[in-house]
């Protein structure tokens, strides 16, 4: 089922980061946009979420995903 969700994100300063943290989560399966933010260290996903994949994708990117908002 695909819905959307938020998610805090720690470690996010500029727009690369935006760039490492969308890339990552945009590779994953079933995941049909991402929108990083920086400033409010926000990241919205839509799509088939999986939590567990995305908190691992923001992990490998060098960020850490600090819960659903």
């Amino acid at each position: 089922m695909s819905s959307t969700a938020v998610f805090a994100v720690e470690g996010m300063s500029c727009g690369h980061c935006e760039r490492t943290v969308s890339a990552g989560l945009a590779a994953l399966p079933g995941i049909t946009a991402v929108e990083a933010d920086a400033k409010s260290g926000r990241v919205t996903v839509a799509g088939e979420i999986d939590e567990e994949r995305v908190r691992l994708a923001v992990d490998e990117a060098g960020f850490v995903l600090t819960g659903r908002i």
